[in-house]
């Protein structure tokens, strides 16, 4: 698999049980740092699933809350608890390895600055690990470039941005690396990217940028 972020129109695809094709939206808008558009797609794609009838949608209305609410703490924190609760409450019942994942990565991304998202990461890296599934491994990574970024830390950056091009050297995910970067700010690309986006790279990259400002100007009023 290319190292390409989804440019399909996937508005016009027909991507099976009900909720999914709105997912899938949501899944490449979040990666560019649309952030509202994305949550929007994955409610619609909850919505959808719960409105549904058809065997295992109970399981695409939890991923799509739990992708939903990984966005929601990058964006807006004080709405994210409420999120985390309804997801916990979707996945009762279900063995669903990689979207509870997701929640508490989403956790993480939730308490960025803070020492509690940063002991949270070490035993999510673990778990991550051990169930083998590398877009959980992945993001991780992604979510601990969220909070060094936001503490200002560029040295620990890199080193997260180092694990995360080991963790995609095959090729999946290999864009979270220029994603990472893009949250770093100042911190350059070191090797060309294969990435292909929707909008201008510069678009991705201003948008991620001034995310990570959010978290840092809260961690600088409280200091």
């Amino acid at each position: 698999m290319r190292s390409t972020v989804l440019s399909a129109c996937t508005g016009m695809v027909l991507l099976g049980w009900a909720g999914r094709q709105h997912r899938v939206e949501g899944d490449v808008l979040w990666p560019h740092c649309d952030m509202d558009r994305a949550a929007a797609a994955y409610a619609a794609a909850r919505e959808q699933a719960e409105q549904a009838e058809q065997h295992g949608v109970a399981g695409e209305r939890a991923t799509s809350q739990a992708q939903g609410n990984l966005v929601v703490a990058f964006t807006d924190p004080d709405s994210a608890d409420d999120e985390l609760h309804l997801a916990e409450q979707l996945l009762t019942g279900l063995d669903l390895r990689a979207t509870s994942l997701t929640v508490r990565i989403a956790a993480l991304v939730h308490d960025a600055g803070t020492l509690r998202g940063l002991e949270a990461a070490r035993g999510l890296r673990a778990a991550s690990h051990d169930a083998g599934i590398t877009a959980a491994e992945a993001v991780l990574e992604l979510a601990l470039v969220f909070h060094h970024a936001a503490l200002g830390e560029p040295d620990k950056v890199r080193a997260v941005i180092d694990r995360l091009r080991e963790l995609t050297r095959t090729g999946d995910y290999a864009y979270y690396a220029d994603i990472a970067h893009y949250m770093g700010g100042s911190l350059c690309l070191t090797e060309r990217s294969s990435a292909r986006w929707l909008d201008l790279a510069e678009a991705v990259r201003a948008r991620w940028h001034h995310l990570v400002q959010t978290p840092r100007a809260h961690l600088g009023a409280r200091g």
